[in-house]
């Protein structure tokens, strides 16, 4: 025998056992792929749990800013992320529920509403998330002008007067004075050479209680203008949204993509209407 025919012959031996080894080598693969999108599936259904609570708390925290100066936003739609968050916090509970029960115990029935509640969670947070960038910087814009119109609109008298109601709780909330500083007030009732150089007594700190708002005791004002917190404020409630949903879009992907898996090898029943024998 030649050494060629001697090598063919080998070959043809262990041809064989490669064809059976196949198999078995695809159906390892496929049982540890199957396990790891349980596996990963039960922890974003606990996920989901916890991150429900975060969110919501997200946008109740949009929605109370927006309500406690409302009169500096004329807008009411600008408060529209802070309830899209909450609709998809509400979601995410019985989604979390299936997420876990899909991972116990495969149903077709389950895998097909869980796929429907991520790709409505996945509408809401994806539109929840662009809003709130857009509206993080529109109304930073706004707000200065805002300010200082208000600012503007009660420069008249350093009193407790009604008028001033606003200005005075929101610079009691925010240890604020004025727009940028106490500056401001002065600026505004340059015009009127009769008024007295004072502040409204909302400016004083909380630990001064016979502060009556007057220059001559600077240390007793807040030096700080309203305009950097506020804005520092909704900036922070509007990208703790977008960065919640972010992430929770990242991993309802994630989660969509496991019961995929867990679906191709569980297919759903084929419409047996569409059989031949029915229509005979």
């Amino acid at each position: 025998m030649t050494e060629k025919n001697r090598l063919i012959g080998v070959s043809t031996m262990k041809s064989p056992r490669a064809v059976l080894l196949l198999p078995s080598l695809w159906c390892h693969e496929d049982a540890w792929l199957r396990s790891s999108a349980r596996a990963l599936l039960r922890f974003l259904g606990f996920v989901f749990w916890a991150t429900a609570a975060a969110q919501a708390f997200g946008g109740i925290l949009v929605i109370l800013l927006l309500k406690n100066y409302r009169y500096l936003f004329q807008e009411s739609y600008l408060s529209l992320p802070g309830w899209l968050a909450i609709a998809a916090a509400l979601i995410l509970v019985p989604t979390g529920v299936l997420a876990v029960s899909i991972s116990i115990k495969s149903s077709r029935n389950q895998q097909g509403t869980f796929m429907y509640l991520l790709l409505l969670l996945l509408c809401l947070e994806t539109s929840s998330a662009v809003l709130a960038h857009v509206y993080s910087i529109r109304t930073a814009s706004q707000l200065e002008s805002a300010m200082g119109y208000l600012v503007y609109q009660n420069s008249g008298s350093c009193s407790q007067d009604p008028g001033s109601r606003a200005v005075d709780e929101m610079q009691r909330k925010l240890q604020c004075c004025g727009v940028h500083n106490y500056t401001d007030w002065l600026k505004a009732r340059a015009a009127s050479w009769h008024l007295a150089a004072c502040v409204p007594e909302s400016c004083c700190k909380e630990k001064y209680s016979h502060c009556r708002g007057h220059l001559s005791h600077l240390e007793e004002l807040s030096q700080e203008g309203c305009l950097k917190k506020l804005e520092d404020q909704l900036r922070f409630g509007m990208l703790y949204v977008f960065w919640c949903c972010t992430v929770l879009s990242i991993l309802e992907l994630l989660a969509g993509v496991s019961n995929g898996i867990l679906m191709r090898h569980q297919p759903f029943q084929d419409l047996r209407f569409l059989d031949s024998y029915t229509f005979s």
